[in-house]
């Protein structure tokens, strides 16, 4: 018999290498290892790093990392042109609109953290929508008594709200962009028109939206040819959003907020029993912020203050900053047992600040305090799971989305995040221009009184973050996590795994994750049972059983909502960037 190759995990094992399977075996070895619960020996692959399921990819002149590799090649390409950083970005979140449907696409939102090399400082953009001004409160609560539901909806017309990302694209580009906007669209047109064959988490994704919303007016003529959705490797072409994209390219933002697309869409909502009018579309803005930002462990962590939920991330890390991660290792139940409780201490602030700051100011210097987060640690037991926390009292004083990441020869970088929530969006597909409406009004909170309480003409709490982290001063990581409440979770494991359990760019990513689902939500629902503990499988049923005795409810699952990471880590002494994309998605980084 030949020599055996194997895990330190039980199970894990390779066949011998004479085996006509060892071929196969020697390939998937380092993909498996994060799914064996245990540290891979060092043979599994040259550097010895349990987790990566790659190399990190490095270059010195540019980097694209995104959850699609054609439009990360896009990137690559304009970057290539002579384009900046937000050049190469809006090309790729174009792309990403016909590529990615899934997740993305001009019905919907977008934000985005640029550092600007020429100024040395970083610049927050919010450009997420609006509520429909002639949906009341009182309107709004007809409407769900009308069809028997007590909660906003997740498809159809009521949840819609203002698209974003057109706006975001134009005001991203008028102040960091180069080459003419009709040239940063192009290569999305051309797709468009010509077709792209689907990669196969997309086509997973496509499908299972597809039974949920044929039946909206407009879907299945765009997105189910031959009446079905798109397989893995078929060749799907949209040329109405080829249209669409074009008259944007010729006649700017206005072209979309005011012009004929603008018409058909109020059109369209109104014929479906909906609010979302042409005066909406017109007096949508996007809104420059300053990015708010806690030191952890000597890196400063840089999110977009609300109404996203990027302040959950710094608070939790506030709240971690008091243990010793390191010496209790990854994967341990004491490091598990902190995370979760942290992760449900800030989830209670979350839902009770987290809101549009133009409706209710949140106290983001108190939630982001350092002696706010020690007594907040103070509230965690080590050795039992809480069934709920109260939210803070801090005063006024004082299952989708696409990630992209882009940084150019220049210095620049730019963390994008765009969604249209539900994967697809709310199923309402306007005419024929190719892309569907988000349904982010359905975060709403309908309790009076409440900071994230529906009213006309407001933004929703969001879930979609951009992150980016400066050290002394100096761009060290663009970085952003999908996936709804998954988000805050993701990063703050990306940043543990990296600055406390020292892992490289990709092993960061690739390393399994865990997930607390059921705290109070800014809708209004509140943590009463403690919620449930979801383990990735790479994670140990030890850990499992550990939690569990700390009086955790716990399951171990691969259900798909462990987030999609893309990075661009910055060299500070040579300018080299390096390059990550995680196994969980379709996507790639690839750099120049």
């Amino acid at each position: 018999m030949g020599k055996s190759v194997s895990f330190s995990s039980p199970g894990c094992r390779c066949l011998p290498a004479e085996s006509l399977l060892s071929g196969v075996c020697a390939v998937l070895l380092t993909g498996m290892s994060m799914f064996c619960g245990g540290r891979a020996n060092a043979v599994d692959r040259p550097t010895g790093l349990p987790h990566a399921t790659r190399s990190e990819v490095i270059a010195q002149h540019g980097m694209a990392a995104t959850s699609q590799p054609l439009a990360t090649q896009i990137a690559l390409d304009i970057l290539k042109r002579g384009g900046t950083a937000v050049d190469a970005a809006i090309a790729a979140n174009a792309a990403l609109g016909l590529m990615e449907p899934t997740g993305s696409g001009i019905g919907g939102d977008l934000f985005a953290i640029v550092w600007d090399a020429k100024t040395s400082k970083l610049y927050g953009l919010n450009a997420s929508g609006r509520s429909p001004q002639s949906l009341t409160l009182a309107k709004l609560r007809q409407e769900l008594k009308r069809l028997k539901v007590t909660s906003i909806p997740p498809r159809g017309p009521l949840p819609v709200t203002v698209p974003g990302a057109v706006d975001g694209w134009f005001e991203l580009h008028q102040r960091f962009g180069k080459l003419p906007m009709r040239d940063v669209l192009a290569p999305a047109i051309g797709y468009a028109r010509a077709g792209f064959p689907l990669s196969e988490v997309i086509a997973y994704y496509w499908q299972r939206n597809a039974q949920v919303l044929e039946e909206f007016p407009g879907f299945a003529a765009t997105f189910l040819p031959d009446g079905r959705a798109p397989r893995k490797g078929e060749v799907f072409r949209n040329p109405r959003l080829a249209d669409t994209y074009e008259a944007i390219a010729q006649g700017g933002r206005d072209a979309f907020y005011r012009g004929d697309i603008a018409a058909r869409i109020a059109d369209y909502m109104h014929a479906q029993g909906g609010y979302l009018s042409k005066e909406d579309l017109a007096a949508h803005r996007s809104t420059w912020v300053e990015p708010i930002s806690t030191n952890y462990r000597g890196y400063d962590v840089w999110q977009l203050p609300p109404n996203t939920q990027g302040l959950a991330t710094l608070q939790m890390l506030n709240i971690l900053e008091g243990y010793d991660l390191a010496a209790m290792g990854f994967g341990s139940p004491d490091y598990a047992h902190v995370f979760i409780e942290a992760k449900k201490l800030a989830f209670e602030d979350r839902a009770r600040y987290y809101a549009d700051p133009e409706f209710a100011r949140a106290p983001v210097e108190t939630l982001l305090a350092k002696d706010y987060a020690a007594r907040r640690r103070a509230l965690i037991s080590p050795e039992r799971a809480a069934a709920a926390y109260p939210s803070g009292n801090a005063s006024l004083d004082q299952s989708d989305t696409i990630y992209l990441t882009v940084a150019d020869a220049a210095g620049n970088m730019v963390s994008l995040i765009q969604s249209n929530y539900r994967g697809m969006g709310s199923g309402m597909t306007p005419g024929d221009l190719g892309f569907i409406l988000q349904d982010r009004g359905e975060l709403f909170a309908l309790v009076d009184g409440h900071a994230n309480v529906y009213a006309p003409g407001k933004r929703p709490f969001h879930t979609i973050i951009p992150g980016f982290v400066t050290k002394d001063g100096k761009p060290w990581l663009s970085f952003g996590v999908m996936g709804g409440g998954m988000q805050p979770q993701g990063q703050v494991q990306v940043l543990v795994n990296m600055i406390d359990f020292g892992m490289n760019l990709q092993e960061a990513g690739d390393a399994p994750r865990m997930r607390h689902d059921g705290s109070s939500e800014p809708t209004g629902e509140q943590m009463t049972d403690g919620g449930t503990v979801v383990l990735e499988p790479g994670l140990s049923a030890e850990l499992a059983s550990a939690l569990e005795a700390r009086g955790h409810k716990v399951k171990r699952t691969n259900d798909g909502d462990f987030g999609g990471y893309q990075a661009i880590l910055r060299e500070p002494v040579s300018g080299v960037y390096y390059g990550a994309s995680e196994s969980r998605k379709d996507g790639a980084a690839q750099g120049y």
